[in-house]
């Protein structure tokens, strides 16, 4: 498990999946060790997703320069208001923004950092009462009043499944995040993990966060 022989033979695989589309593969590392990302980056991997700052903080500064530096970081979990300092400029994209409230605490952020902090809003299109994100129906006035703030830049929506076999409600769910990307004249869409990336991709997703899939042995 997390080997450099096991990821570099399941990104194979996976790379075959994409089919030479413009993807970001983000490999999720919130429950594998600094070692894992080393043995990613080696295998080609330069995007590595988060979900706990703090652990995430001590775990990335225990790498290599190289690899620190010419990685890119995605903080994909819930951020509270109290956790926003920390992230702020450490992690490139924050995917996971899904309140007025948290965005103005990252502008605040960015500014004292001087910085333009990336993010995207997170969706939750399937309206499931465990998962975080804003309704679809508030994602225009969410954008709207983000827009206005300074040292914070918009970059795309993000959205996390439910947990279902049923492909043509995914297949729904996920056409309905790439809707409102379009609408709102979006560059990235964030969404699909392991058990339904294949989809996520054929519904426009740009970037693909995937954990399982790429570190343990098929």
């Amino acid at each position: 498990m997390c080997s450099y022989d096991t990821i570099s033979k399941n990104l194979d695989r996976i790379l075959k999946i994409v089919d030479g589309k413009n993807i970001r593969i983000v490999a999720v590392t919130k429950y594998f060790n600094e070692n894992a990302i080393k043995n990613a980056y080696q295998a080609g991997l330069k995007d590595f997703g988060e979900s706990r700052a703090l652990e995430a903080i001590e775990k990335i500064n225990k790498l290599d320069d190289e690899i620190r530096q010419k990685s890119t970081y995605h903080f994909i979990g819930h951020l509270q208001t109290n956790k926003v300092k920390h992230v702020v400029g450490f992690f490139d994209y924050i995917h996971s923004v899904d309140s007025l409230k948290v965005a103005k605490e990252i502008a605040k952020c960015a500014a004292e950092k001087g910085i333009v902090q990336k993010i995207l809003i997170q969706v939750n299109v399937a309206d499931e009462k465990s998962k975080f994100g804003i309704a679809p129906l508030q994602t225009h006035s969410l954008i709207e009043e983000i827009s206005k703030l300074d040292s914070i830049s918009i970059e795309g929506l993000m959205n996390i499944a439910p947990l279902t076999d049923d492909e043509n409600e995914l297949r729904k769910l996920f056409s309905q995040v790439r809707e409102l990307k379009e609408k709102f004249n979006l560059k990235e869409l964030s969404m699909g993990m392991s058990n339904d990336f294949k989809i996520a991709l054929e519904e426009g997703a740009t970037i693909i966060r995937l954990g399982r899939i790429l570190f343990k042995n098929s």
